[in-house]
């Protein structure tokens, strides 16, 4: 088959991860601005901004104290303000400058719920959820993303594709934290979330129970669209800038690529990841 695919070749020969760029110091630019992490986008007890606010009083997460703008209460404040009240949370209405200085400045739209921070889930829950549900397990790895904008990105295209659990490295990661709640629109909430200490080691584990294990990877040989992923699967996503370690790379049972045909060699993370998703879901749904 002739390839007339850019993602196949690459200047002097080095392949590349999806999630590299040609110039470190532009890496990963396609989201936005790079700005350096904040303190307040690591806090895991607040939930800024209406549909974040929303799914967490829908979810499972204790909320402490819901902190509502006393300028206007229209719109989907009356149903925040109505959950709220049907599940006995303190409410406080406070001024705007209240709010602003709560998250440090962050686009909070009139609410912020101090929350528990997040329960993070084990492994073999995740693997519970599929059986429960009577599907073959569909498990998104993350190896060492750090951006917590990308993570609640992936989290909410994994809710929507139908992903039964996520898995993290404790070191070197993005976490749950208010930027990935609110990036993630509230879909934190109804994806479970594994942090473990050795990725490669759970990696095994999956592999002895059955789960094949996909790395997304500009040095395949073939396409996601060309495989069948309708049994037990688990796609691996690199760091944005790294790409897949590289004992992680020997761990995958196979590699796969998106096709390219842009002059830009790469992706970002999540739009790799939200691509490959899809892909999953597509073939379990013929």
């Amino acid at each position: 088959m002739e390839d007339k695919d850019k993602s196949v070749t690459e200047s002097k020969g080095k392949a590349k991860s999806y999630n590299q760029v040609k110039n470190k110091t532009k890496k990963d630019n396609m989201v936005g601005n790079d700005k350096s992490t904040s303190a307040i986008e690591e806090r895991e007890d607040i939930v800024i901004g209406r549909n974040a606010v929303i799914e967490a009083l829908r979810g499972e997460r204790t909320i402490e104290t819901l902190y509502i703008s006393n300028s206007k209460l229209e719109g989907s404040i009356k149903t925040i303000v109505g959950l709220a009240k049907e599940n006995k949370i303190l409410i406080k209405e406070v001024d705007k400058r209240k709010l602003d200085s709560m998250c440090g400045g962050e686009v909070h739209q009139g609410v912020i719920a101090k929350v528990t921070p997040y329960k993070y889930s084990e492994v073999s829950d995740i693997l519970d959820l599929a059986e429960k549900r009577g599907e073959a397990p569909f498990i998104v790895i993350l190896d060492e993303v750090e951006d917590p904008h990308n993570l609640g990105s992936i989290v909410r295209t994994a809710e929507l594709f139908g992903v039964h659990g996520i898995i993290l490295p404790k070191r070197r990661s993005a976490s749950v934290s208010t930027t990935v709640y609110k990036s993630s629109v509230g879909a934190i909430e109804h994806v479970k979330i594994a942090k473990v200490t050795n990725l490669n080691s759970t990696i095994e584990e999956l592999k002895e129970k059955g789960i094949w294990i996909y790395g997304a990877d500009i040095r395949a040989e073939e396409y996601s669209y060309q495989v069948d992923f309708g049994g037990p699967c688990a796609v691996i996503i690199g760091n944005e800038g790294r790409g897949i370690s590289k004992l992680t790379v020997e761990k995958c049972d196979k590699l796969i690529k998106i096709p390219m045909v842009g002059k830009i060699n790469s992706l970002n993370a999540s739009v790799a990841g939200g691509i490959i998703m899809y892909e999953v879901l597509k073939g379990r749904l013929k």
